[in-house]
C-alpha cells in the first residue's frame, strides 16, 4: 500500500512517498521552500536509492507549487511511481483539531469545515493544512485522505491538566490547554518502549520535542497526562522565535502603556521573542551557541534561559508522573545537541541519572545515552512523524 504523506505550512511543504511493503523508509521525500527566493518557490526531492533533484519555479500559487512536486513521482529524474494512481492514500499533519477531533479521522467536507472553523486557535498553521488538503483534492482527485491531528494525543489529559484557571466560562468556550507535537510524543514514547523492551503501558517518560518550536510531554501507561504547550503552541518552553510561557501582566503593561495592538503582542510573542529576541542573533540555536562560544553575552544569556526554562518544566513533568522511567529527546535540536543533553540533564543525580559521557554524540540511530549505573534511561530518538501519520492512513482506512 503507497501512502503520500503531506505536512503544508505557510512558507514551507514537506511530503514522503511510503510503501507498507518495503517498511518505514520512505520511497521518496520532496519539499518546497517559498522562503528564499521572491515571487518563487524551491524545490529538493531525493529517492530511497540516492537520485536527487532541485529546481525553482516562478510561481506564488501554493497550489501550483505542489502540483510541481507531486509530479516528480511520475516524471524526472526522481520518477518514483508509473502513475499517480498508485497513490493509495493522503495522510496530513493539521496542527489543531479541537475538542471534536480527539483522533485521526478520515477527511470529509464537516472534518474541513471543522480545519477551518479552528483557524483563530492555530492561524499560523491550520490555514496552510486546510490548504494543502484542498491542493490535493485538486491534483489528487477521489484518493482518500487522512487528518492525523497534533493536538489528539493529549486529548485524554485530566481536567485538572487541560483546564486554565480563569473563569469557568473559559472551559465552556473550549479555551483550554489542547498540546501540540502530538504526532511526535506518541511516536518517541511507542519507540522507548522498543528500545527498553518494555510495554509502554508500565512506563513513565517525559518526551522532549525541541526544535523551532518546543514542547514537553509527561506521558504515563502511554497516555499523554500533562503537557507544556496550552490553548496554542505559543504556551510553555522557551523557542526559537517564540516566547514561551510568559506573566500575562507584562502583556496589560505593553497594552496600557505603549498601546500595543493584538497584532503586535502576536508578531512579538511569535516572531521576535525567544532564542532569536533574547540574542538579538537568530532563532537557530546552533548560529547562537557560535555567539556565545565567541564571547557574545546575549547569546550566552539566551542559552542559559533555553536550559533554565527546560529543565523547570521537566521538574513540573515529574511531580505529574510520580516517578521517571525514561527521559526522551526529539526534533532537530534535542536529537543533535550533546550540548543539550548534558545541560539539560545536569543536577539530576539526586534521582540516580547518570550520562555516559562516551555516548554523548550525534549518531544515525536512536539509542540510549545515560551510563549503566542510571536508575533512568535517557533515549535520543530521531522522530518519524511523518511514519506515524502513514500508519494511521492504513489503520483508519482498513477499518
Amino acid at each position: 500500500m503507497k501512502i503520500l504523506v503531506l505536512n503544508a505550512g505557510s512558507s514551507s511543504h514537506k511530503a514522503a512517498l511510503f510503501d507498507f511493503d518495503q517498511g518505514q523508509k520512505p520511497l521518496w521525500r520532496a519539499q518546497l521552500d517559498w522562503t528564499h527566493t521572491a515571487g518563487a518557490v524551491e524545490l529538493k526531492a531525493q529517492t530511497a536509492d540516492g537520485r536527487s533533484h532541485q529546481d525553482t519555479l516562478t510561481t506564488e500559487d501554493k497550489t501550483v507549487g505542489l502540483r510541481w512536486l507531486i509530479n516528480t513521482l511520475v516524471e524526472g529524474p526522481v520518477k518514483t511511481l508509473a502513475t499517480l494512481s498508485e497513490i493509495q492514500a493522503i495522510g496530513h499533519r493539521v496542527v489543531h483539531g479541537g475538542r471534536e477531533y480527539q483522533a485521526s479521522t478520515r477527511i470529509s467536507p464537516a472534518v474541513k469545515a471543522t480545519i477551518r472553523q479552528l483557524f483563530p486557535l492555530a492561524p499560523a498553521h491550520n490555514p496552510a493544512n486546510l490548504q494543502g488538503i484542498e491542493a490535493m483534492e485538486a491534483i489528487l482527485g477521489e484518493v482518500p485522505q487522512v487528518a492525523v491531528f497534533d493536538t489528539a494525543f493529549h486529548a485524554q489529559m485530566p481536567a485538572a491538566a487541560s483546564t486554565f484557571p480563569g473563569p469557568y466560562e473559559w472551559v465552556e468556550q473550549g479555551i483550554q490547554r489542547y498540546g501540540f507535537h502530538g504526532t511526535s510524543h506518541r511516536y518517541v514514547a511507542q519507540r522507548a518502549a522498543e528500545l527498553m523492551g518494555r510495554e509502554l503501558t508500565d512506563l513513565k517518560l517525559i518526551t522532549c520535542h525541541l526544535g523551532n518550536g518546543c514542547s514537553l510531554a509527561a506521558v504515563r501507561a502511554g497516555v499523554s497526562v500533562d503537557t507544556t504547550m496550552g490553548f496554542t503552541p505559543l504556551d510553555g518552553l522557551m523557542m526559537g522565535s517564540r516566547s514561551g510561557s510568559v506573566d500575562p501582566g507584562i502583556l496589560i503593561h505593553l497594552m496600557r502603556h505603549d498601546h500595543y495592538t493584538a497584532d503586535d503582542l502576536d508578531t512579538l510573542l511569535n516572531k521576535q521573542s525567544g532564542i532569536k529576541g533574547i540574542s538579538g542573533i537568530s532563532n537557530d540555536l546552533r548560529q547562537v551557541l557560535e555567539a556565545a562560544d565567541s564571547g557574545n553575552d546575549q547569546a550566552q544569556l539566551a542559552i542559559d534561559m533555553f536550559i533554565h526554562v527546560l529543565r523547570r518544566h521537566i521538574g513540573a513533568m515529574l511531580g505529574n508522573l510520580g516517578g521517571l522511567d525514561a527521559l526522551v529527546f526529539t526534533a532537530g535540536i534535542g536529537e543533535n545537541s550533546a550540548d543539550l543533553w548534558r545541560a539539560a540533564c545536569a543536577g539530576w543525580e539526586f534521582l540516580g541519572l547518570h550520562l555516559d559521557p562516551d555516548k554523548l554524540q550525534r549518531h544515525t540511530a536512536d539509542r540510549d545515552i545515560a551510563a549503566t549505573k542510571s536508575k533512568i534511561r535517557v533515549l535520543v530518538i530521531h522522530t518519524q512523524e511523518e511514519w506515524a501519520i502513514a500508519q494511521d492512513c492504513v489503520q483508519i482506512l482498513a477499518d
